[in-house]
């Protein structure tokens, strides 16, 4: 586990749930439901600004299965991986 911050490939359903992604030359289909997270509002003094996470759970084509925490930024149409786990 650790923070990534790379740029990925991520194709989405119609309502911009992700069903693909591209890190490190290999694709993962997604292959649990994805959950948008939620923050602990009683943790926090000022309410994050920016878009949701997403995290998910992918499948690569050789059975390899990752987590994966991604972000979509508005301003530059790119998707970060945020966090990815074994």
């Amino acid at each position: 586990m650790g923070y990534i911050g790379a740029t990925v490939t991520v194709w989405t359903a119609g309502d911009g749930t992700p069903e693909r992604l591209v890190w490190n030359r290999r694709r993962y289909r997604v292959s649990d439901t994805p959950t948008l997270l939620e923050l602990d509002w009683a943790a926090i003094t000022h309410p994050p600004s920016g878009p949701p996470i997403w995290r998910f759970q992918g499948t690569d084509e050789q059975g390899s299965t990752r987590v994966f925490d991604v972000r979509h930024i508005d301003a530059t149409d790119e998707w970060w991986l945020l966090r990815a786990y074994d």
